[in-house]
């Protein structure tokens, strides 16, 4: 199955650093402070997403003794310490440097070059922002935008998340800094970079949020819930479900667990399908020793077949989820 978030992340980590780089040039030849803003979110996100990779990496090695279900909670792990790195050096920094260039008045100098930076750091951005929508969309073609928000995978949420916002603070940063050279007031590029470090500690407590609810165990989608649930009580076999649970241990590894009621019926058909009983029952008439023994068989028959039918259903969900990697059915 495909690593998913991989390619998305990989794209915006050298977009953002070869972005920041430029970016970072501009606010020197310049002092413009939303141009720092932008070099700062752009260097941010470029070792964020460094952050993103190392989860997205780690969460696919391979289970062992002590981890049974494998390292899938890796990938929100250090997504939520790549969200708190934006919120505290991202919009922190950002923030306070707006403030202090507002309060101080630094000078202001105009620059066609940083203008040139940041119109080639909108069409870079603009370009990681529609890869990583585009996984999602492939991911999620049918879904509206609140149904991938709520259960798609952080990691690609977030570099749509940081790039959609690195988009949106070009252009703020475009305008803050027209603003400045039209009017001759410099305040206009100090509060463009407190716009712009605002959004930045938005979007990180929506992330942080995001990744909390996927720590503490989050559940599989209802639709898809529901759509297990049909594939169980559609064979014969299974009477009830009770206490159905599942879990979200990584973006493609799900687990369901649940206890299941036997029909009685349905067993003694599948048993009785070759005739195996009446035979039997013609064999045992009359004789003890016969008939203990047809009871062994018939105790150590009754469970191979309650698991054949368990394996085959675990097939079926399988089949038609393959995300659903870990399922235990249990005889209630």
């Amino acid at each position: 199955m495909k690593t998913a978030g991989r390619l998305p992340v990989i794209a915006a980590i050298f977009g953002n650093a070869i972005v920041g780089l430029a970016k970072f040039f501009g606010f020197l030849t310049t002092g413009s402070g939303a141009m720092f803003s932008e070099s700062i979110h752009s260097l941010a996100d470029t070792a964020n997403q460094a952050l993103l990779l190392i989860g997205v990496e780690r969460s696919h090695k391979k289970p062992n003794y002590e981890h049974p279900y494998g390292h899938g909670r890796e990938r929100y792990i250090w997504a939520l310490i790549s969200a708190c790195g934006i919120f505290f050096l991202g919009c922190g920094v950002t923030v306070y440097h707006g403030i202090i260039t507002l309060v101080e008045k630094h000078e202001f100098v105009f620059s066609y070059w940083a203008v040139s930076v940041l119109i080639l750091s909108f069409i870079i951005e603009g370009f990681t922002l529609w890869l990583a929508y585009h996984e999602l969309k492939t991911r999620y073609p049918k879904a509206k935008w609140r149904t991938i928000n709520r259960e798609a995978d952080p990691t690609t949420l977030a570099v749509v998340y940081e790039d959609g916002l690195a988009v949106l603070g070009v252009l703020i940063a475009l305008s803050s800094i027209g603003l400045a050279k039209y009017t001759g007031h410099a305040y206009w590029d100090a509060i463009g970079s407190i716009i712009i470090g605002a959004l930045l500690g938005l979007v990180a407590i929506v992330l942080i949020n995001k990744n909390r609810h996927f720590l503490i165990t989050k559940s599989i989608p209802h639709a898809m819930a529901d759509e297990v649930k049909e594939i169980l009580l559609a064979d014969p076999a299974i009477e009830k479900i009770y206490d159905f649970k599942s879990a979200i241990f990584d973006a493609d590894k799900y687990l369901v667990k649940c206890d299941v009621e036997f029909n009685a019926s349905a067993l003694m058909k599948e048993l009785n399908k070759y005739h195996f009983l009446a035979t039997e029952y013609e064999e045992v008439q009359g004789d003890q020793e016969e008939f203990n023994k047809f009871c062994v068989e018939y105790l150590d028959r009754v469970p191979r077949l309650v698991g054949s039918k368990i394996d085959d259903i675990e097939k079926k969900i399988k089949e038609r989820f393959p995300q659903i990697v870990f399922i235990d059915i249990e005889i209630n």
